[in-house]
Order: C-alpha cells, then structure tokens, then sequence
C-alpha cells in the first residue's frame, strides 16, 4: 500500500511552461553574473556567451524537473517522483558534460602546432 503524503502541493503544474520559465529566470541570472565576470576580465567574451546559454539550459531542466516531482509528489506517486528528479540530474549533468567536452575541442584546437611555434 503506497503511503499518502500530508502535502498538498496544489493543482499540478505545467512542466513545459515551467521550463521556459525557469531557463528565461536561469538565463537573466547567468547573463548578469557572465556580463559582470566579463567586464571584469575574468571571462573572454566567447566563455561568457558560453556560460550563459549552458546555465539557461540547465536552470530550464532543473525547473521542469522541480515541477514534475512535485507534480508527482501531490499524486503520491514515488516512481513519478524519482523518475523526474532523475531525468533532471542526467539533463543538467549531461549539457555540463557537453559544455566540457565543447570547450575543451575549442581550446585543443587553438592551442598552436609545433609548426607554428616553431616560427
């Protein structure tokens, strides 16, 4: 017998909207933070760009994520509950891991050849 949960978390949500409203959120955040970082010199302007869409995307899976479980959680539904909060770690996991492997192809390709360094 699946135990009943004493929270009532409302008329569930609309997942997808909240994606769109979480990476919009996410994404103002990470362009502030990114626009700061440059102007500071700490980010090239390239990396900031960078940073900034792989957060919108991430914060967007996280808040779809978020919204899923809790949809789940109000029908009491653990299965539903950990397969949302599952599908959000793997997609927020696997765009940082896209986000390495793209910047580090970037940076190997630019690093300068024995040929040209011997000029």
């Amino acid at each position: 017998m699946t135990p009943k949960i004493a929270i009532n978390t409302g008329t569930p949500r609309s997942v997808s909207g909240h994606v769109i409203s979480g990476a919009l959120a996410a994404g103002m955040v990470a362009t502030a933070l990114s626009y700061s970082k440059y102007k500071q010199a700490e980010l090239s302007k390239e990396d900031a760009i960078k940073q900034s869409l792989k957060l919108t995307v991430q914060g967007g899976i996280a808040t779809g994520s978020a919204i899923a479980a809790a949809n789940a959680l109000g029908r009491s539904s653990w299965v539903g509950l950990l397969g949302a909060l599952s599908v959000g770690v793997a997609g927020i996991y696997g765009v940082e891991k896209l986000y390495s492997t793209s910047c580090a192809c970037t940076r190997i390709m630019d690093a300068p050849t024995t040929e040209e360094e011997a000029n």
